[in-house]
């Protein structure tokens, strides 16, 4: 699903209705891959993908990994090409969905799984659980706790794996698991961070 209701905008335009945005670390350091112009998408910024990927680096490689929402798959390729093992990619937008599958071709990422749907019906089904699962829905939607609902009642994270939020500052009633403890959080304008590690 695109990512809406963010004011971020990660990337330049490309003059072909398309905008790109830059993989800051790892193989693929500065290639830039495009994605398309939908209206909200809102690729994490690079400071705090740079700060991100500086909490995870030493849990990442060879990590299989999960972006509910992927929208320009900033996250995924970011943990790809600095080593992580698999990725689930789930975005719900058409064209981002297909702009997803044509950038994993580019960058030769054999290890990509990329499923045009709904992120709440991925995670109703039996699934193996993940070592690391970046929840980052659309803005102002209701999403995320519903997410974090089915992503503990169908125990898709590993123990000792690590989930990271992002969402809108005024989220401060998220109910949050108990064996999900906070690692790192940060702010950056109106958006909040986190990183929790499972016991």
């Amino acid at each position: 699903m695109a990512k809406r209701n963010g004011n971020r905008s990660g990337g330049r335009n490309s003059g072909r209705g398309n905008s790109r945005l830059r993989i800051i670390g790892g193989e693929w350091r500065s290639r830039q891959i495009p994605f398309p112009d939908v209206d909200g998408l809102r690729p994490t910024t690079d400071r705090v993908r740079e700060t991100l990927f500086n909490w995870i680096q030493h849990s990442l490689p060879g990590a299989r990994c999960l972006d509910l929402f992927s929208g320009s798959g900033a996250l995924v390729f970011e943990a790809l090409s600095r080593g992580a093992g698999t990725v689930v990619m789930i975005e719900n937008d058409s064209k981002a969905s297909f702009q997803l599958k044509e950038n994993a071709k580019t960058l030769n990422a054999q290890n990509a799984e990329i499923y045009h749907g709904d992120a709440m019906q991925y995670l109703a089904q039996d699934n193996e659980p993940f070592d690391l699962i970046f929840l980052d829905p659309p803005f102002g939607k209701g999403f995320l706790q519903d997410c974090i609902d089915q992503i503990v009642e169908n125990n898709l994270l590993k123990a000792n794996g690590e989930i990271y939020i992002e969402s809108e500052q005024s989220l401060d009633d998220l109910e949050i698991p108990g064996n999900w403890q906070p690692h790192r959080e940060k702010q950056a304008g109106q958006v909040i961070y986190r990183l929790y590690q499972a016991e």
